[in-house]
């Protein structure tokens, strides 16, 4: 579906306004002793120096700057358009007019290079540098707790076993033993112990100990 064309009439006064400033711009240039293509070629230069300053102020903020130049190509406008009403003789034009004509390519190039590699613009399309990571303070190792060692109960003195009691044997009984006891080491060539003579007495583990020893 085809879009129907409607002017806008901001963009024709847009027009109308810019092309009446080129042609001031080009009649002063050619009033100041600039022919051929180098008259038209000023008015193109002021323009596009208005419109560089005016587009860095748009996306880089205010800075002193872009104001500097964009009034210098402003007031360079301004002038041609009011020195073509009438206000100056441009069949004689006076040597200021032609020495701010013949200055005006280099002031341009100036003013153009300037804002295209200035810092704020230069600085815009750097990569950030990401910060440098902070490494943390080292921890120190808790101190370990002292080791309380447990005091040792004093000993207590141990009381010396007391004797067991002496049992008394019979003389005939130690006697006998000892008739037992001769028979068995005649008989097996060792000494009789205390548990074979207890159990050929018949008497009691006691009273075997005590004969045993009175046999020794």
């Amino acid at each position: 579906m085809t879009r129907s064309i409607r002017p806008d009439a901001v963009l024709v006064q847009a027009v109308i306004a810019g092309a009446l400033s080129f042609a001031h711009l080009h009649d002063l240039a050619s009033a100041a002793g600039q022919s051929g293509w180098k008259a038209w070629a000023y008015p193109v230069s002021v323009d596009l120096l208005l419109v560089a300053a005016w587009r860095r102020l748009r996306t880089d903020g205010p800075s002193r700057l872009a104001w500097c130049w964009f009034l210098v190509a402003l007031v360079a406008s301004l002038g041609a358009n009011i020195a073509t009403a009438g206000f100056l003789d441009l069949n004689h034009p006076p040597a200021l007019l032609r020495l701010g004509i013949a200055g005006w390519p280099a002031l341009a190039f100036l003013g153009g290079t300037l804002l295209a590699h200035s810092p704020n613009q230069s600085a815009r399309h750097q990569a950030p540098v990401p910060p440098a990571p902070t490494v943390p303070a080292p921890v120190p190792d808790p101190e370990p707790a002292p080791v309380v060692e447990p005091e040792s109960a004093p000993a207590l003195p141990v009381a010396d076993p007391e004797p067991a009691p002496a049992v008394p044997v019979p003389a005939a009984l130690v006697e006998h033993a000892r008739k037992v006891a001769a028979d068995h080491e005649g008989r097996t060539g060792a000494r009789i112990d205390t548990d074979t003579l207890r159990a050929r007495l018949g008497v009691p583990a006691p009273m075997a100990e005590a004969i045993a020893a009175q046999l020794a």
